[in-house]
């Protein structure tokens, strides 16, 4: 197995955060070439992988109803992950490996539709105004923001996210305040209930945040309490503007977070279905749409 736990890899921890990568880069890869019902499964797994790097942890039962399977069915295919080192089961719950799986789930989400998200991000930066307060949450969307925000300083930033608040740490006339509470390492952020009380003592111009998945108008999430931190956030700030690629109006997941028509702007990229946008647009949703190639 990729993750036994020999003196090698206690010695060279970087040596299997490359290994994790290398792995899932394949399996994300691998096409099966036989039958559509083999077809079928691989790219159910390969979704189920994604989902759960993503997120850091799903239960079980809800891999099972996102994709429309029995529960034995799930739990064969997260045995085959299993196996091959990328995930783990552990009581009901799916999780990625505990070796240092979060930074390759952080480095993974960040690859994704990574052009997509940087014409997202510029748009987004251009409708915020200096000297404004501004929630940005530690998606990875948002994330992108940052090389952008060097033409609407002074900013007073406030974020859960680490690896946002890294970025933004030397950078002159930002003022920025972090939100602490319990860490969570597969996002590098804080979350929960110490952290929304943070956020209820304080209030922003503007709320940037991203989601996991869009239904019939709604954004969703894997993640219970991301999608608490992420509400408590949107009550925090006058304005709301909300991030989302192409590819998360093919997504699906299990927690509510917000009606699309309670933000003032979903800004999205060029290879979102017309229809998406179209039917947004009569739910009363304002729809920006990032320049860029539409392939």
């Amino acid at each position: 197995m990729l993750y036994q736990k020999n003196d090698t890899i206690r010695r060279n921890p970087r040596g299997i955060r490359r290994a994790v990568d290398t792995a899932l880069e394949q399996f994300f890869k691998e096409a099966a070439i036989t039958d559509s019902r083999q077809m079928r499964q691989l790219s159910r797994r390969q979704q189920i992988a994604e989902t759960v790097v993503a997120s850091g942890s799903v239960r079980i039962e809800a891999l099972a109803e996102q994709f429309g399977i029995s529960l034995m069915t799930a739990h064969r295919d997260l045995d085959e992950l299993e196996h091959r080192g990328l995930l783990r089961k552990d009581r009901g719950v799916a999780t990625v490996t505990p070796t240092s799986l979060t930074e390759s789930s952080d480095a993974y989400r960040v690859k994704q539709q990574s052009e997509e998200k940087k014409q997202i991000a510029k748009m987004a930066s251009d409708l915020l105004e200096p000297g404004e307060t501004v929630f940005l949450d530690d998606s990875t969307t948002v994330l992108q923001m940052v090389p952008f925000l060097h033409h609407r300083l002074p900013l007073t930033v406030i974020s859960n996210s680490i690896t946002l608040m890294n970025a933004l740490r030397e950078m002159d006339d930002i003022n920025l305040i972090g939100l602490g509470g319990r860490y969570h390492s597969w996002c590098n952020a804080f979350l929960g209930h110490m952290t929304i009380n943070e956020i209820k003592g304080l209030h922003a111009d503007t709320l940037v945040i991203s989601t996991s998945a869009i239904m019939d108008g709604v954004a969703y999430h894997q993640y219970p309490e991301m999608v608490e931190t992420k509400q408590a956030m949107f009550r925090a700030a006058s304005r709301r503007i909300l991030l989302a690629d192409h590819s998360k109006f093919k997504k699906r997941a299990l927690h509510h977070m917000a009606r699309l028509s309670d933000f003032d702007t979903v800004i999205t990229d060029r290879q979102t279905d017309e229809g998406a946008i179209r039917d947004l647009r009569a739910r009363g949703v304002k729809v920006m749409i990032a320049p860029g190639v539409k392939v």
